[in-house]
Formats: structure tokens, sequence, C-alpha cells
């Protein structure tokens, strides 16, 4: 049996901001001591986001006691972010290291902490691999759990032209529905992306124009698909879309800009200010500039879901990856920044699983080992709770391969892998 990882007792109460390691040296200590004895891989704490304008949809484990950890007045929990060097934009009381992941250490009978961000600065390439950090010099996505109740408010994520603006980025984005997460579908599990071929700019200006109106109705103009568990989407810059209530898995460039086109959704008024939080303030009220932030050409695609639906695909034949103890399939592709695949370890099997690139991974199902770590599935999480079902999985050990077990005799281990720009990841047809 390997020489396992296997993690200190902790108080289940204790907030993650209370463990060891806040100064500049310790961090750099923790960092490489974590790397070294993990062998290239890096245990992560939960990151959980708050949403002032959401209703959580009590799908992604967070115990019912801690839905408004952060205070009611800044909403409810409905995210989980994954592998996230990216800090959250709620506005003035977001928290100082909200949305940013830990990287977690146990030795000697104390857990260790630092943000996933330093060790990147820290590591560099020796964790991201030379390909990544040249071009990047720096880990450019993250993924999280979307869980709300309701569907969110049409809105688009600003092209690179209009996010630098307000020195943010651009974000692309991708879904994914897991089974595992979604025993419900929420109160509308149907997506509304882009808008209707024919559809005009003064069209969607007068949507602007009645805002204080009540329902400025622009989902009119779009249409709504209904989401299948276990497919996805992949949604770029600068698309409108209004995501439906099931429980989502979403790899996404590392940025955390937004705007909502949308003024009422299940009866619940959206400020303005939530359409141009990431907008210059001289173009607050300036309607034409806001509906220039809208790409167009890719919303009124006549072909859109053949443009943007994502079916899974098999990484290599069923019946040798079935030989070899486990299942892989994408389920993120066909975009230049980001990549993701669902990974199904057999019962009773081990499997040596390779792949080009550094990743972050969520567990889904299941239990088991990947190299010296322990990997398991939580049923329930409280707030401040450290677990075992995340991890960051170096370059290097990407590479030679992580061997992962599953010891169960009837349930598979299930996780989902979330990359950068990925060369392996297959184009469209």
């Amino acid at each position: 049996m390997p020489n396992l990882l296997i993690p200190q007792s902790l108080n289940l109460q204790s907030p993650i901001s209370n463990l060891k390691g806040n100064t500049m040296a310790s961090q750099t200590k923790t960092i490489r001591t974590a790397f070294e004895a993990g062998e290239g891989i890096l245990r992560l704490a939960p990151t959980w986001v708050p949403r002032s304008f959401c209703i959580p949809g009590r799908r992604i484990k967070l115990d019912p006691r801690d839905y408004y950890a952060y205070g009611a007045n800044r909403g409810g929990i409905d995210e989980r972010w994954f592998s996230s060097t990216t800090k959250a934009d709620n506005g003035p009381l977001t928290t100082p290291d909200e949305g940013l992941s830990y990287v977690v250490h146990e030795e000697g009978g104390e857990t260790h902490k630092a943000l996933l961000i330093d060790a990147v600065a820290e590591l560099g390439a020796t964790l991201l691999g030379d390909e990544m950090w040249n071009a990047h010099g720096k880990w450019p996505i993250y993924s999280k759990f979307f869980d709300n109740r309701d569907p969110l408010p049409h809105h688009l994520h600003q092209t690179e032209e209009f996010a630098s603006l307000v020195g943010m980025a651009q974000k692309p984005e991708a879904y994914f529905f897991p089974p595992q997460l979604n025993n419900h579908g929420g109160t509308f599990p149907h997506t509304f992306f882009g808008l209707e071929p024919g559809t005009t700019k003064e069209q969607v200006r007068h949507c602007l124009e009645i805002w204080n109106q009540g329902d400025n109705k622009i989902t009119n103009l779009s249409k709504a698909y209904r989401l299948e568990v276990g497919t996805g989407w992949y949604v770029p810059a600068g698309v409108l879309h209004a995501p439906g209530s099931l429980c989502t898995y979403e790899p996404q460039w590392a940025s955390d800009v937004f705007a909502m086109f949308q003024s009422l959704v299940a009866e619940v008024p959206i400020e303005w200010g939530n359409l141009v939080k990431n907008v210059p303030a001289d173009k607050h009220q300036d309607l034409d500039f806001l509906v220039s932030m809208v790409e167009w050409d890719a919303n009124v695609l006549p072909n859109l879901k053949e443009a943007y639906f994502r079916p899974p695909v098999l990484v290599k034949p069923l019946a040798e990856m079935e030989a070899a103890g486990y299942v892989e399939k994408w389920i993120t592709y066909g975009n230049p920044y980001f990549a993701a695949k669902e990974l199904t370890v057999l019962p009773g099997r081990t499997a040596t699983i390779r792949d080009a690139g550094a990743y972050g991974f969520i567990t889904v199902q299941g239990h088991g080992t990947i190299d010296k770590h322990w990997v398991e599935t939580p049923a329930l999480i409280r707030f401040g709770q450290l677990t075992q079902d995340e991890y960051f999985v170096s370059a290097g050990a990407a590479s030679r391969g992580v061997t992962i077990h599953n010891p169960s005799k009837s349930d598979p281990l299930v996780m989902l892998k979330h990359f950068g720009p990925n060369r392996e990841s297959p184009s469209l047809n």
C-alpha cells in the first residue's frame, strides 16, 4: 500500500483564515513543502462565493446552516470556485480573499495554508509547465459550481475590448451539468442563448430604455434551450445568456466581469448597477455604448446550438478505456481558452492517467486515492471545513501520469478536470 498523506483531524468550525501560514516566509515554506511532499499535487480548500442577486439551489453540499455564512446582506452562497487565482468582484463588501483558492498542507499536527495565486508565482513553470508559463505567466482560468434555484438574468461577459476599459479581462465560459449535483432541476432548467436572427440593436436598446418599468422583456428577443444533464455549452465573451437553474460546472477564463441586460427575473428586480458595474463611469447612462458591448454576429447566429452546444466526446475508444479500468470524456472543448474532462475510474480498478498540461479537479462521486493522496466525495460540508475532494495537479505530474485507485466494489470514482488552453482538446468538426 502506498505511503498515503492522511489528513489530521480538524475542528470543523475553524474558518480557513485561522489556519497557519500568514507571513510571506511561512507561505513560501508551505508552498514548497506541500509541492514536494505531494509529489507535484496540491490539495486545495473549498472556496465559497456568495451572490447578492441569487437564491441558492442547495445542491453543492454546503451545510444548510451555512448558506448565509457571509451574512444575509451579502446574499446566499450559490457558488464554489475551483483552482482559482481570481478574486471575486462582489462590490464594496467583498472580503480580501473572496474567490481565491488556498493550498493546504498538514504536517506535525498543524494545518498550514497559502494562496494558490502565491503558489503559482512561487513555482512558476515548475507548477504550470513551460508552455503555459511562457504564454501566460499565470494560471489563466478557474472553474466553479454555479447553483442557483432560479435562472439568472440575460447577461454577457465583456470581450477584451470592453473589459480592458475597467482594468479587467474578458470572460468566455463553458457549462457542464453533472448528474451527481442535479437531483432536482430548480425552477427553470432552460437557458436563453444569444438573440434571434433578425433582432435589431434598436430593439435591445429599447429594453434598456424601459428598465424601470418592470420586466424589460429582453428574453422575448432570444430563444431558450432545455438543458440536458450530462451535456454542456460554450459561451464566448460578448454573447448574451440567461443560465437556467441546473447546477452547473463552469470552466472559464480568469475574470469576474459581467453586465446584466435583464431587469426582472423570477419577479425579482435587477438593479441597474448590475448592468454597469464593469463599465466606465462616464458610460453608465450611454445606452448606445451599452448595446455595443453585445458581440452582435456571435449572438444572432442562425445555427447557434450547432456552434455552442457541447455533447461529451470520448477521449479514446470506449472498449479500450474500460479494459484499462476507466472512462474519460471531453466535456469542454472547441475553444482556445480552456478545456475540461470527466474521468470515471471503475469500481475496484486502478488507472494511470496522463495529460498535456496542469489541471485542477473536483471529485463528484466516490472515494479512493490519487498517487499518495486520499480522495473522497463529501456528503455535507460546513463553511470553513477542509475536504479531500479538490486538488491541483502540476504539469510534471500530469505528464508522467497520476495513478488513481478506486477501492469500492460498487461505486465509480468520478472527477471533473479543468485545464487551461490544451493542445489535446478536440476542435469542432
